[in-house]
């Protein structure tokens, strides 16, 4: 079903995951993607060039670290040159060892903070210069931010400010009708999911509904879904995609 049929989305951590199995979702519903990675990968050049064979779409692989100002802005303009994006996907994030309170580095809360919040904040603001009224930006939060992710401070507090920022932005841009939307996922089989949940994997799991992590194109599939007009009305909510209450009955 092309719900996304004439859409432009740019969707960052586009190499691995969520954020690839995101990129390929938005293909198959029919929008033209920029895909956005930290650096040249060849094999991620070819995934992106047999999305747009199958798919009939555009899927150009973007380069920048989102840490670096300058790359930002760069790659920003040379998305300004080829045309307007409609939809924005702020899929990249970190996360860092789990640890108890006592043992949480400052400097590990600080980076978490940084690239999970204040990076993804400054590329919106780069991005919405060039953003088409009547378009969307879904933001990637996490069950973190309910306090379902024991030993993960830095993330959880990252994670719950990214919903915070979500509603006040879709505040903001009402006046054009740009929509802003968070998805909180729970646990996902990634290499992040992983190292995030270590030993505590299996308790965690016994307290959601579905008894297993969910699979990236899972999560990959809502936010598309809510990326597209078929969701015109909502805006300024997170959506929870954790397996049925992990995050609220964990």
């Amino acid at each position: 079903m092309k719900i996304l049929e004439g859409q432009v989305a740019l969707i960052t951590g586009a190499r691995r995951g969520i954020g690839k199995a995101t990129i390929e979702s938005f293909a198959r519903m029919g929008a033209d993607v920029w895909a956005c990675a930290r650096s040249f990968d060849s094999e991620f050049e070819e995934f992106c060039s047999s999305l747009s064979s199958e798919w009939g779409v555009e899927v150009r692989p973007l380069y920048f670290d989102l840490e670096d100002k300058k790359q930002i802005m760069a790659s920003i303009k040379e998305v300004r040159k080829v045309g307007q994006i409609t939809c924005l996907v702020n899929c990249a994030g970190i996360v860092a060892e789990s640890s108890s309170f006592a043992m949480t580095k400052a400097e590990s809360v600080m980076r978490v903070l940084d690239v999970n919040l204040v990076k993804q904040m400054e590329l919106t603001q780069y991005a919405l210069r060039g953003m088409a009224d009547g378009g969307s930006i879904v933001n990637l939060s996490s069950i973190a931010a309910a306090g379902g992710m024991p030993g993960q401070y830095a993330y959880a507090c990252s994670k719950n400010a990214v919903e915070i920022w979500t509603k006040m932005l879709a505040q903001e841009l009402g006046v054009r009708s740009i929509r802003v939307n968070a998805v909180a996922p729970g646990f996902v089989d990634t290499d992040m999911g992983n190292q995030a949940a270590g030993d505590l994997l299996d308790r965690i799991l016994d307290s959601t509904v579905m008894k297993r992590m969910a699979k990236p194109q899972e999560i990959a599939d809502v936010i598309a879904a809510i990326s597209s007009n078929l969701f015109s009305y909502m805006t300024g909510q997170t959506v929870y995609v954790d397996g049925g209450g992990a995050s609220r009955n964990g």
